[in-house]
């Protein structure tokens, strides 16, 4: 299949599976804000990896994910039924920590702002003023 094609098929499976989550009634799966932040499918359709990011749920998103992983024979039939294929993906759900990773990245930096330059670099930039005179 071409990759154009792979493509805009991911992004169609990817709003019928908001969708059908989105219509879930499993309790585990409802409290908080649940995003699917990313779907990759292999080109031969077999497997579809999605990942997901919770937020808002004091029970973290391991019970989540193990909610979704057992009701992923479900979500591969509505995937088919909806989508008119004859081969849906086995769907695998992870959990996505991009966005912590984001906020460590920015605390990394904010506390590199925080301390400001290094002696050594100001201590070399009083220097060169003076061996020009």
């Amino acid at each position: 299949m071409p990759s154009k094609n792979q493509g805009r098929m991911a992004q169609d499976m990817k709003r019928e599976l908001i969708d059908i989550i989105g219509h879930m009634k499993d309790p585990r799966i409802n409290g908080g804000i649940l995003t699917v932040t990313r779907l990759d499918v292999t080109p031969d359709l077999d497997v579809a990896k999605v990942h997901i990011s919770v937020m808002g749920r004091e029970g973290g998103e391991a019970e989540v994910i193990k909610a979704l992983n057992r009701a992923s024979g479900h979500v591969r039939t509505e995937i088919s039924r909806r989508m008119h294929i004859r081969k849906a993906p086995r769907f695998v759900f992870v959990a996505d920590d991009s966005a912590a990773y984001a906020a460590h990245i920015n605390a990394l930096l904010k506390q590199l702002d925080d301390t400001g330059p290094a002696p050594e670099e100001a201590s070399d930039q009083d220097e060169a003023p003076d061996s020009l005179h």
